[in-house]
């Protein structure tokens, strides 16, 4: 499904949220906790403790828009583990967390050097 033809940024607000909060709790939370304004149009992307819930709320210049995703049988690849409490992802990536994919970069294992094998 094609939303946009330039899709806005993308943000994800990192940890759970109540899914009780509708459309102004949700734009609080993107004004105080995300500390961003919910106005500029960008996408700001919300999930559930139980992470098979998911809600994305926008600004379309004439009201709030909020799009609702329930997974009835999978959880969400939610970046729980990140640096930062607020999280920018591209389109493709918010395509691959609808489909299910995790949007972390995937990290080969270290590479190890050493001297001797004694």
């Amino acid at each position: 499904m094609k939303w946009f033809t330039d899709l806005p940024s993308v943000y994800l607000h990192r940890t759970p949220v109540d899914f009780r909060k509708a459309i102004n709790g949700l734009s609080s939370l993107v004004e105080q906790e995300m500390e961003r304004s919910p106005y500029d149009e960008s996408l700001y992307v919300f999930c559930n403790r139980g992470r098979d819930k998911l809600k994305i709320l926008h600004w379309d210049k004439t009201g709030f828009v909020m799009w609702y995703k329930r997974l009835e049988r999978s959880k969400f690849k939610w970046p729980i583990r990140h640096d930062s409490d607020v999280i920018s992802i591209d389109e493709k990536e918010l395509g691959w967390l609808l489909s299910g994919l995790d949007i972390l970069p995937q990290e080969p294992h270290k590479t190890l050097y050493y001297q001797s094998v004694s």
